[in-house]
């Protein structure tokens, strides 16, 4: 039953969305359905001469768009239910946000700590192979991303990959959150958490919303704890830290930290780096039992680590007003229904966590137009500005210095472009969703479904497929 349940989470979330719109069974039934699922399996030759079977998987929720998008993951915890539950969330998250891609996801079943650099790169190269074979990657057919264990290193061993079988001109738009010098955008690494903390402060901005739970609008002065602290979590909490929040709690999977006065997280990632774990960082009180940390008081309980982390066991003794969910699945419907019960604010998966596929989609952009985003433009948005400013020291008489002169009149890098973007796709959809929300009297989670199932049946009428 345990490898059932992710997608049947997925499922539920989707059926009590699509109780509220008025579409024939067979259009529901196929765009919740999963298109297309290949189990692959291969030898791994070890460092040590010995030979292991690797598992992995590739799931293609939804074709209504091409190509499909989503991330691959190495973990034990990889198998064909989870990469069938991811796709689905990704199909339906964008939707929600307006990226035009259908849901995909993959997945290697390993502990990437048990293998050795060339081991895994090995192992990212046949997987990759397994994937051109079975045409299961391409920039217009499928592109994977980073996810849970994965990262640039990986990326750039696919992209290689693909490339030596494939050598075509858009070669480089098979994958995404690649190294810039490979065809990466700049923003890709911290594109998640910014999402997160973007959807987090364009929720806490609305002063209804906020009064309905009992907090003032803005971030400044607002309790935080995050679960993980990885690339999601840690950058989550970096940008809230900085717009004013109060980080008190870090939960890892080994323990975690609390301090009522605030974490440096900075300063913790600093020593993560240097000792390969946050536990022993001194300026936190360290607490044994991640699980319990969930329970604490806190306004913004931000779970970024893996899924069906909040339950209907655990659910009761959470305490925050405000869930934040910057990973996938963290949690489960009935853990939902309770914590919605209390009156809290949850904002969801399929919205929350969308920062990582939205700037990937500015990525693939930037690879099939093979121009940086800025380059042509940059410049003459520059001397536009610095002319206007010596017009106006003329008619005003008054002198600006010349690093004030270069400081106003900066043109947008190709980073501020697509902070810019992710920011305003964020709020836009946000805002969306918390209008359906309040329209069909529900919650957020259920609005995302809501605008999804809509967006994507709306394709599938265009098509004439169903009336």
């Amino acid at each position: 039953m345990a490898e059932t349940h992710f997608f049947e989470q997925v499922n539920k979330n989707f059926d009590r969305a699509a109780a509220f719109l008025k579409y024939p069974k067979g259009l529901l039934d196929q765009i919740k359905a999963c298109n297309t699922v290949c189990h692959f399996t291969f030898p791994l030759k070890k460092d040590d001469g010995t030979i292991e079977t690797i598992h992995a998987w590739r799931a293609e929720h939804s074709h209504h768009k091409l190509p499909t998008k989503g991330g691959i993951r190495y973990s034990l915890m990889v198998n064909e239910d989870e990469v069938k539950a991811l796709a689905a969330l990704m199909t339906y998250k964008c939707a929600v946000v307006d990226v035009p891609f259908g849901g995909a996801k993959g997945g290697v079943k390993i502990d990437r700590s048990k293998y050795s650099e060339s081991e895994l790169e090995r192992i990212t190269r046949r997987f990759t192979f397994e994937l051109v074979s079975k045409r299961f990657i391409g920039p217009d057919i499928d592109v994977p991303a980073p996810d849970y264990g994965t990262g640039e290193q990986e990326m750039a061993w696919i992209v290689d990959t693909y490339k030596a079988i494939d050598p075509s001109l858009n070669a480089e738009g098979c994958v995404t959150g690649k190294p810039v010098g490979l065809g990466g955008i700049r923003g890709r690494t911290e594109a998640t958490g910014r999402g997160v903390y973007f959807g987090i402060r364009e929720a806490v901005s609305n002063k209804d919303d906020m009064k309905d739970i009992g907090l003032e609008t803005g971030l400044e002065g607002k309790t935080v704890i995050v679960q993980g602290f990885g690339n999601v979590g840690y950058h989550s909490v970096k940008y809230l830290q900085e717009a004013g929040a109060v980080i008190i709690g870090i939960i890892e999977y080994n323990g975690g930290l609390y301090n009522e006065k605030g974490i440096d997280i900075e300063a913790v990632d600093k020593h993560r780096k240097e000792h390969n774990t946050i536990i022993t960082y001194p300026g936190a009180k360290v607490i044994e039992n991640p699980k319990a940390m969930l329970e604490m008081e806190c306004d913004i309980l931000v779970p970024a680590a893996l899924e069906s982390q909040i339950t209907a066991e655990n659910a009761p003794r959470i305490k925050a007003k405000i869930i934040a969910e910057g990973a996938n699945g963290p949690t489960t419907q009935e853990g939902h229904d309770i914590i919605k019960k209390r009156g809290a604010l949850i904002i969801p998966d399929n919205y929350l966590n969308a920062g990582g596929v939205t700037v990937s989609y500015f990525e693939w952009l930037k690879n099939l137009s093979h121009v940086r985003f800025g380059r042509m433009d940059r410049r003459f948005e520059e001397n536009a500005a610095r002319r206007m400013l010596e017009a106006m020291m003329v008619l005003t008489d008054r002198r600006i210095t010349e690093d004030e002169l270069n400081r106003i009149s900066a043109g947008a890098d190709e980073r501020d472009i697509v902070d810019s973007g992710l920011e305003d796709t964020m709020i836009t959809a946000y805002n969306e969703i918390n209008e359906l929300r309040k329209f069909h009297d529900t919650d957020l989670r259920t609005a995302a479904f809501i605008s999804a199932i809509k967006k994507v049946g709306h394709i599938y009428e265009r098509m004439g497929i169903f009336p």
